[in-house]
Parts: structure tokens; C-alpha cells; sequence
């Protein structure tokens, strides 16, 4: 494989990296804003059922939110691995030459 060609997978990965992480961040902000609305507090009578059950979706959406944040998690570190091992691969090669 050539130089120009290790370093235009480089730049695919950087944008693919970029992207996921993109998402991340937004979810992020998605699941933060929603703890921000979360409430710690124990209702007791009738009137505040309609509240409890607001505060039950709520965290369900903020569970619900875990699994794909963590995979994302997960995927922006594999791709940020995979860029320096392309980068360290161009660099080799560039040396060689």
C-alpha cells in the first residue's frame, strides 16, 4: 500500500471518527438535559401521581439512552485507536521510502 493511499483512509476514518463522535456529544447533551429535568422527590398522594408517572418516562428515556451512548463510546475510542495505528503506518512507510 502506498503513502497517499494510507493517509486518504486516514482522512475517512478522521471524518467517520468525527461523525460518531458528533452523534455522541449530541446524545450526551440529550441525556443531560433530561437528568437536569429529573426530579428527587417521592410523591405521596393522589395529586401527585400524574408528576410520579412524568418522572417514571423520564428516567426511562435516561435508561434508554445508556446502551447507545456506551456503544458509541466505543466505537469513536476503536476508530480514534484504528487513526493512530493508519498514522503510525504512514509514517513507517513514509521512512521506508
Amino acid at each position: 500500500m502506498d503513502i497517499e493511499s494510507l493517509r486518504s483512509h486516514l482522512v475517512y476514518v478522521f471524518a467517520l471518527w468525527g461523525a460518531v463522535t458528533g452523534i455522541l456529544v449530541i446524545l450526551l447533551i440529550y441525556r443531560g438535559q433530561l437528568q437536569n429535568h429529573e426530579e428527587d422527590q417521592i410523591f405521596l398522594d393522589k395529586a401527585g401521581d400524574s408528576m410520579a408517572a412524568d418522572q417514571r418516562v423520564l428516567v426511562a428515556r435516561i435508561e434508554k439512552l445508556s446502551k447507545p451512548i456506551v456503544t458509541l463510546i466505543v466505537i469513536s475510542i476503536a476508530l480514534a485507536l484504528g487513526m493512530g495505528v493508519i498514522w503510525l503506518w504512514a509514517q513507517s512507510a513514509a521512512s521506508n521510502s
